[in-house]
């Protein structure tokens, strides 16, 4: 990809997809950990809108020709393990890959040094002292093992009619999704109510923070039109989904290689700017600091467990859960699902375990 087509469209969607996840609170770790310590189901519902909205954006552009998917070849252990210590290690960072980045630009230093960790602990998987334990837990592939890959999908290996699959799956996800969620909305308003308000539209969308389908669908957009600008900056074309522990890795090896920045890496200094954008209009930016070091040194852990997770599942919560699922991958259907898991397994220890002694 032409270095000013990544720089100029890398930081266009990074600046979008920060403000929109600063400004709707999305995060996958919150998603997750709330739906057994709150039991709070509004984000996790964000998440499966924005599944959807990606599954038939996916679809649309692939049927047309604009897009390739390429959805992961199916390697079980690295999924269950890496999606396993990918979770364990979101909540101990207190944030997911992209929970961690957002809230970089909204002034914490724990995600800070989450995001350090989670770039260490990528380097060491990929290039270092993890990559045998990698390359290990990765050597079981389940049906074919081709480049660019056609891993299993739901459907069996990926073929011509996986976009269809998807676009109908998409379609009645969408209109279950509004029967069983929004119908229920609609008919809780005051009589005479508007659908849409459009007075101060400006203070809705800068200011305030986005309902839970909203941030859903407007992430499905984004994760969709950053493939559409990728493939378009692609000689193939191919293109690819958003991800976030390549970008913080790109950005590393730039700072220790001096190897030029690439579309990953200006997806995130644009997503550290959108957010921090949004968090300064809405009156939100401050730097914080945790008031112990034991809070440090567990994200720091945490940081260091998603970035092994995420290089051994081949891709993070964003590359898998909202990037591999919508192309149907088992691959990234079971990494979501363990990363969900792992989440689940830490939060009880770190927060429930007590209520039940």
């Amino acid at each position: 990809m032409d270095f000013m087509y990544a720089l100029i469209g890398g930081l266009i969607v990074g600046v979008l997809f920060g403000f929109v996840l600063q400004r709707g609170r999305f995060c996958m770790n919150s998603a997750f950990r709330d739906i057994i310590l709150l039991k709070e189901f509004k984000l996790a519902k964000a998440v499966v809108i924005a599944l959807i909205t990606l599954m038939i954006g996916f679809a649309i552009f692939a049927l047309a020709g604009v897009i390739q998917l390429a959805p992961n070849t199916f390697k079980i252990w690295g999924a269950v393990v890496g999606g396993l210590v990918f979770g364990i290690g979101m909540v101990l960072a207190a944030g997911c890959a992209s929970g961690t980045t957002y809230r970089v630009g909204e002034g914490m230093v724990g995600s800070l040094v989450a995001g350090f960790g989670l770039t260490l602990g990528a380097l060491m998987t990929k290039f270092g002292v993890l990559v045998e334990v990698k390359n290990a837990l990765q050597a079981t592939v389940i049906g074919p093992n081709t480049t660019p890959s056609t891993g299993l999908t739901l459907f069996g290996e990926f073929g011509a009619f996986t976009p269809i699959f998807m676009l109908i799956l998409g379609i009645v996800g969408a209109a279950l999704t509004f029967y069983f969620w929004g119908l229920p909305a609609l008919k809780k308003r005051t009589e005479g109510e508007a659908l849409i308000k459009f007075d101060n539209a400006v203070e809705s969308i800068f200011k305030k923070a986005y309902p839970w389908w909203v941030t859903g669908i407007v992430i499905g957009i984004i994760g969709t039109v950053a493939y559409v600008v990728s493939a378009l900056g692609d000689p193939i074309p191919a293109g690819g989904v958003l991800g976030i522990t390549g970008g913080w890795m790109d950005l590393s090896l730039w700072l220790t290689t001096g190897d030029a920045v690439a579309w990953a890496g200006f997806i995130i200094v644009g997503a550290i700017l959108g957010s921090f954008i949004s968090a300064y209009i809405g009156g939100e930016f401050k730097i914080r600091v945790p008031k112990d070091g034991l809070t440090l040194l567990k994200q720091l852990i945490g940081g260091i467990l998603m970035g092994f997770g995420a290089v051994t599942a081949m891709g993070c919560n964003i590359t898998n859960i909202l990037g591999g699922v919508p192309q149907l991958s088992l691959h990234s259907i079971i990494t979501g699902a363990c990363i969900m898991f792992g989440s689940w397994i830490m939060a009880y220890l770190l927060f429930m375990r007590g209520d039940k002694e």
